[in-house]
């Protein structure tokens, strides 16, 4: 079997990328619900419930754990780089949102009063804590689930 073949037929990268296409469909889903409008938008964005960055990591680790032992090294890189990920999704992104969020009043604030032309900045970057959990819960059971209980 060539090197394309075997990528093709890796549990671990499908099931992980299924979890993250889950978790961008469900922020879809509760964009809707939330806002009662459709925001196609969401599927693509960073941000909101739940956090696809935190399924994607831990479906990831998760089926490596089933499949090359939890006790292996590969899983504890893979839990290692989950817990990077979902530090930097509920801490440094979001924070970063929360500093553009206070940028683009400040921009308001100068169009409001001098007619100043800035783009706003995005300020839906990271996710709250919560957010992050759900997305993590979410991987987990999509991994279990393929991979069995």
């Amino acid at each position: 079997m060539s090197p394309y073949q075997r990528l093709l037929h890796n549990n671990i990268i499908w099931i992980s990328l299924l979890a993250w296409f889950i978790a961008q469909v469900l922020k879809v889903i509760f964009s809707l619900i939330v806002n009662k409008k459709l925001d196609i938008r969401r599927f693509i964005g960073a941000g909101g419930m739940p956090s696809s960055h935190s399924a994607l990591v831990v479906s990831l680790a998760t089926s490596i754990g089933r499949i090359e032992g939890y006790d292996s090294s590969l899983f504890a890189l893979a839990a290692t780089f989950s817990l990077i990920v979902m530090y930097d999704a509920a801490g440094v992104r979001r924070a970063a949102g929360k500093q553009a969020a206070v940028l683009n009043e400040i921009v308001q604030q100068i169009q409001d009063h001098k007619g100043v032309s800035e783009e706003k900045l995005k300020e839906l970057l990271g996710h709250t804590p919560i957010e992050v959990i759900a997305g993590a819960l979410l991987g987990f059971v999509i991994s279990r689930l393929f991979f069995g209980l």
